[in-house]
């Protein structure tokens, strides 16, 4: 079918179900470009101008071919093809990214059985390594925010304070181990004589754990690392941040209200910033979709000494926390402890 003046979309991707369908190349990649854009890029890439459409029924999938021919035909030469194209979409055109793999494989649908019980045990391993490694971390507060914000930004410096007088309370500063605020907050824990951990996570983008952590494991799936920074804290303090921040607040507030962990305390730093997310809150509690008693160990502050008092009254003196000796590492399971 012609092209006509509709955007064409080139569309290379395996699929996980039918071996049949699957490309060489490790990674998926789709574009979507004008017809003479398109034209461009695959006479650059050596097919010609894409003047039919004809779709696989084994991956649903619309591949761009360059004249009539069979769909075998237009897998093969796409096969052939897919190297060189990619260079040229990717350099110059929008690329959509893929998915980080081992979520994508979780997230993807069913599996067969052999399929699922080797997810099953990657899974299991990405927990035993965080909880391995995180042992003898002792209490911590956990700082979320945003990885965007540069040493210069004020919420870098206040992340930085925030870390401080966390690790002056004698708490181990947890983050996500990137950069950004959580950086800052591991940064302030160390400079302060402190410990500071991090659960890193694997991403597309090759996010390294920042420089200023003690120890820190790398998970690669997102609700593994989820569990980490929530299994020792016994506080959050979240500072601005976007959809993953968003995420971590909601997700502890709401095992707070189920009680699935403690009554732990939760301060919100930055007032302003906080201000639409605290109305929404109020709107909630007079649809009579939370209660306002879901929100008394939160605090929204931008003073450093109140979030301070809040931590210390409600983890440190509420939990009984003291400091004493941590627990004596196992040479025969390879462990070790976490100095500072």
């Amino acid at each position: 079918m012609s092209t006509g003046s509709k955007p064409v979309e080139v569309t290379c991707k395996r699929s996980a179900g039918n071996a049949r369908s699957k490309l060489p190349n490790a990674s998926d990649w789709a574009v979507i470009v004008r017809p003479s854009l398109a034209r461009a890029v695959m006479s650059a890439a050596g097919t010609g101008a894409p003047e039919t459409s004809m779709t696989d029924p084994l991956t649903e999938t619309a591949w761009a071919t360059a004249g009539a021919g069979t769909a075998s035909a237009s897998r093969t030469m796409l096969r052939k093809r897919h190297a060189r194209a990619r260079g040229s979409i990717e350099g110059r055109l929008y690329t959509i990214p893929p998915m980080s793999e081992p979520d994508r494989v979780l997230l993807e649908g069913p599996q067969s059985r052999l399929k699922e019980l080797v997810l099953l045990f990657k899974i299991g391993r990405d927990f035993l390594q965080g909880i391995r490694a995180l042992h003898f971390v002792g209490p911590c507060v956990t700082v979320f925010g945003s990885a965007r914000f540069k040493e210069d930004h004020p919420f870098y410096r206040l992340a930085r304070e925030v870390g401080a007088a966390a690790a002056g309370l004698g708490f181990t500063v947890m983050t996500g181990g990137g950069p950004g605020v959580m950086e800052a907050a591991n940064r302030g824990a160390r400079e302060a004589g402190g410990r500071s951990v991090g659960c890193n996570i694997e991403l597309d983008f090759e996010q390294e754990p920042n420089k200023y952590l003690d120890r820190w494991v790398t998970c690669r799936y997102f609700f593994v690392r989820k569990v980490l920074l929530m299994k020792y804290s016994y506080g959050f303090v979240v500072l601005p941040g976007g959809f993953g921040t968003l995420d971590e607040l909601t997700e502890a507030l709401t095992l707070i209200q189920t009680r699935k962990i403690l009554q732990f305390p939760v301060v919100l730093m930055g007032t302003d910033y906080w201000a639409p997310f605290m109305a929404m809150l109020r709107t909630m509690i007079d649809a009579g979709t939370i209660s306002a008693a879901d929100l008394d160990l939160m605090l929204v502050t931008d003073s450093i000494p109140d979030a301070t008092a809040h931590l210390e009254h409600y983890a440190v003196q509420h939990f009984g926390l003291k400091r004493k000796r941590a627990p004596r590492p196992s040479k025969w399971l390879g462990e070790n402890a976490l100095l500072r």
